[in-house]
């Protein structure tokens, strides 16, 4: 009689070398506050086209905002770590809760490093406590990647600029208190891209408005509006870093953002295969289990394998970008072929949903619609693969 042991492969099981016994409680308190305070409420802010901004001010009372905050600003120290938790378990339920994300991981970063000690003492104490919510506003109605081509101006006046222009898509752009907006300071610098700023707008700035909410394919739940500045006086003091050095300020970040992006592209790729696996195993057809078809192994076998590939890829550049590695390139290959893998997933899962997957009482119906903007947004992945391309030499 054989003694030997079935060995299950567990697709699921949390290996993330980044992350501690610290990690891994953050995560268990923050799912249970998501149980409490998102799920039950989910449908009807997909419904409203809306998350409440009082969601956002008690993730700041529970400490989850911006967990790399210094102690001497109000925040608690942790690691990059942290940040990849909150952006897993927000966008696991959706991308209104993932909003968060922007604002802990990728627009509050921009102020603790190019800040100024009385910009900090100002603001990031509130950010962190969810007084203060923030987006970030580049994409204008005519630019999108192409950064250098933006036409909102700033113009000096004494101790104001006077902002003139639009922005358009922005995430957060009803619910933020401030935003981190990118304008030209010098219109006729060359190249363009050595007149771009970034002035810090408070909601409540004469002249600034928040425009009509989008209506968009997917991402309900996520606000996302226009941004109109005519006359708006902005004092110099909300000038983030030096003038002109805008460009190279979001460039610095940028490969955080893309690990952000690629993180929660994973977290919903693996929410897909989740409950696509459940799917196939409770549904039956001729008499079978239809996860008992060939196709549907061979299905599930192939995106199974894509999702480990990608973890340990995200793994492996999580724990580099923590040590302070350069991984600009391998940061561009991480977000989008993850993001592209999670559209391509998303496709794949629906199928094999057959016509159920067409109804929106199944989850894979919203996933559908709510992952065809990750290979677009920061930074679509076609200009990823230029950055690639052009830092092999090409």
């Amino acid at each position: 009689m054989s003694t030997a042991k079935t060995v299950t492969f567990d697709l699921f099981k949390k290996q993330r070398p980044y992350c501690t016994d610290e990690h891994e409680m953050f995560r268990i308190s923050l799912r249970k506050f998501v149980e409490k305070e998102v799920i039950p409420y989910f449908h009807e802010w997909e419904e409203n086209s809306y998350t409440p901004r009082e969601f956002f001010k008690k993730l700041g009372d529970q400490g989850f905002l911006c967990p790399q905050v210094d102690p001497a600003y109000g925040g608690l120290g942790l690691d990059f770590g942290f940040n990849l938790v909150l952006s897993e378990e927000l966008e696991r339920i959706g991308a209104g809760p993932g909003g968060a994300c922007i604002h802990s991981s990728i627009t509050v970063p921009y102020l603790e490093k190019y800040g100024t000690e009385e910009q900090k003492k100002k603001y990031l104490p509130k950010c962190v406590d969810g007084d203060i919510y923030t987006g970030v506003a580049m994409t204008e109605p005519s630019t999108g990647s192409d950064l250098a081509g933006i036409r909102t101006t700033a113009v000096r006046e004494g101790d104001y600029y006077i902002v003139n222009g639009e922005k358009t898509f922005i995430s957060n752009g009803l619910n933020a208190d401030m935003f981190f907006v990118v304008v030209k300071t010098d219109p006729k610098a060359t190249p363009a891209h050595k007149g771009i700023s970034i002035l810090m707008v408070d909601g409540d700035t004469p002249g600034f408005s928040q425009g009509r909410k989008l209506k968009k394919l997917g991402a309900h739940s996520s606000d996302t509006t226009e941004l109109i500045f005519e006359d708006a006086r902005v004092p110099v003091s909300n000038l983030l870093g030096e003038e002109g050095k805008g460009f190279y300020i979001l460039m610095d970040k940028l490969q955080q953002e893309r690990i952000i992006c690629a993180s929660a592209a994973l977290a919903v790729s693996e929410e897909m295969l989740k409950s696509t696996i459940d799917y196939v195993k409770e549904r039956h057809a001729f008499g079978k289990p239809i996860s008992s078809f060939q196709n549907t192994q061979f299905e599930i076998a192939e995106m199974a394998t894509e999702l480990s590939l990608a973890r340990s890829f995200l793994n492996d550049l999580a724990v580099r970008h923590m040590q302070g590695a350069d991984i600009v390139t391998k940061a561009s290959m991480a977000k989008w072929w993850i993001t592209d893998m999670a559209r391509r997933m998303s496709s794949r899962c629906l199928q094999l949903h057959g016509g159920y997957g067409f109804m929106e009482e199944y989850d894979i119906a919203r996933r559908y619609r709510d992952v065809a903007i990750m290979p677009i947004y920061a930074g679509t992945n076609e200009i990823m693969k230029n950055i690639i391309a052009k830092n092999l030499g090409l």
